[in-house]
């Protein structure tokens, strides 16, 4: 049986992410926060004692409450540096990603429109994701697909914690409602059931089309 590891797995994008790859008989790691906590470089050294390869790696995690850049403190910045940055890379150099396949980053649309409530997330986010796209390339060498997916408004607990009013968020949307975690559930699951594989290396804007961007 095929081994994916999915951080972040408990809820929100991560389960459903997590349900759609058991659905194709994947032997499913997916922890929460208590087990492995990306920004906690100690706890990552445990884990990949444990866990040393995967087919299928999903890399996903929360991230830091809205801020302004001059009252983010010394050890915030530290703390996200370690979770959004430096822990994923950290999981990528210890764990073998077998043949043939799959890396999943599930990053956010901040990565090209940088929102100056979340600096935090918008600068180690687009830093990871500058890693993840270089990595991209040697991966290609053995048939590993590297997606990234960078959501919008996605009806999870972090969007509801952002938002004060998810319905008038909503409202304000091309599509006039939130994307459902199911639906990027459903896209991963589309892409390693049908085997896809020369789509690597891309950043997929699962925002409903309510980016301006085109690239």
């Amino acid at each position: 049986m095929k081994t994916a590891i999915v951080l972040g797995g408990s809820r929100g994008i991560g389960k459903a992410i997590t349900d759609s790859l058991k659905s194709l008989n994947y032997d499913v790691i997916a922890t929460s926060r208590n087990e492995l906590d990306t920004s906690n470089l100690e706890n990552i050294s445990a884990f990949v004692k444990q866990h040393k390869e995967a087919d299928i790696l999903v890399l996903n995690t929360g991230g830091p409450e809205p801020k302004e850049f001059f009252s983010i403190t010394e050890p915030e910045w530290n703390k996200y540096h370690n979770q959004l940055f430096l822990g994923f890379c950290l999981l990528l150099q210890k764990i073998k990603i077998n043949d043939h396949g799959y890396v999943f980053l599930i990053s956010s649309g901040v990565i090209k429109e940088p929102n100056p409530k979340l600096i935090i997330s918008s600068a180690y986010r687009s830093a990871f994701s500058s890693v993840f796209k270089i990595l991209s390339k040697d991966f290609a060498s053995r048939n590993i697909s590297c997606i990234n997916i960078a959501p919008g408004s996605i009806n999870t607990d972090r969007t509801k914690e952002l938002c004060d009013d998810i319905e008038s968020v909503a409202k304000t949307l091309p599509m006039k409602r939130l994307g459902e975690p199911q639906e990027i559930g459903n896209f991963v699951k589309s892409i390693v059931e049908n085997e896809i594989k020369y789509l690597s290396g891309v950043v997929i804007d699962f925002d409903g089309a309510n980016s301006n961007f085109i690239f």
